[in-house]
Formats: structure tokens, sequence, C-alpha cells
């Protein structure tokens, strides 16, 4: 069977390169046979971000239509990438919005974090 002109042929999963993780990396690492992604400490910081980017982008229809295995290996993963994040950054900007005493100083509608 030909392909029609111009017409591209869909990705798979395994055609798919490697690119964006360390030479060597296994882009999904396994826990008792579950696929758990890269551990987030062999993640540069690029990377790193992408994941929680993606993780915190899925995260709705994971607690809305996930499986309970589903959700539990999402929070697993959003919790092991956050709190890398968070050993890698221990001096974050806090925005006084996002605190206690700001949410309560803040007037409804005003947005929590400021303007970037």
């Amino acid at each position: 069977m030909g392909r029609a002109a111009g017409r591209a042929r869909p990705l798979t999963l395994w055609r798919l390169p490697r690119g964006g993780y360390p030479d060597g990396m296994n882009p999904h690492d396994t826990r008792d046979g579950a696929m758990t992604g890269v551990d987030p400490g062999r993640l540069d910081d690029q990377q790193l971000m992408k994941e929680l980017e993606t993780i915190h982008r899925t995260r709705h229809d994971t607690l809305l239509y996930g499986s309970n295995d589903a959700l539990r290996a999402h929070n697993d993963r959003m919790a092991g990438l956050e709190g890398e994040w968070l050993r890698r950054n221990p001096s974050r900007p806090v925005a006084a919005g996002r605190t206690r005493e700001g949410a309560r100083e803040r007037r409804s509608g005003e947005p929590a974090t400021p303007d970037a």
C-alpha cells in the first residue's frame, strides 16, 4: 500500500526520537513493571520544567476521568517532579498574594500573583 502524495504518515511512539533526554537515558523508567517516567533528579532544569508543564496540563483530566491507578501514578509523578523543582529552587520568589495574609488583603477578583 502506497502513501497518497502530500499526505503525512501518522507518527507512532516507536518512531519518535528520544531527543531531549541525556545520553543513555531510557525516556521511561519502570518500577514493578509500570512506566514511571525519568527520575526527576536525572533531568536538567529545562527538561524538568517541560515535565512539570505537561503534568500540570494533564492533571484535571486525570482527576476527572482517570482510573484510581492512573490518578495514583499521576500523584506520585507530580510529587516527585515538584519535589525536585523545590529542592533545586529553595529561594524561589513567593508572591505576597499567594500567602494567607496576602489572600485576606486581596480584594475580590484581584489576581493572586503579580503580572509578569
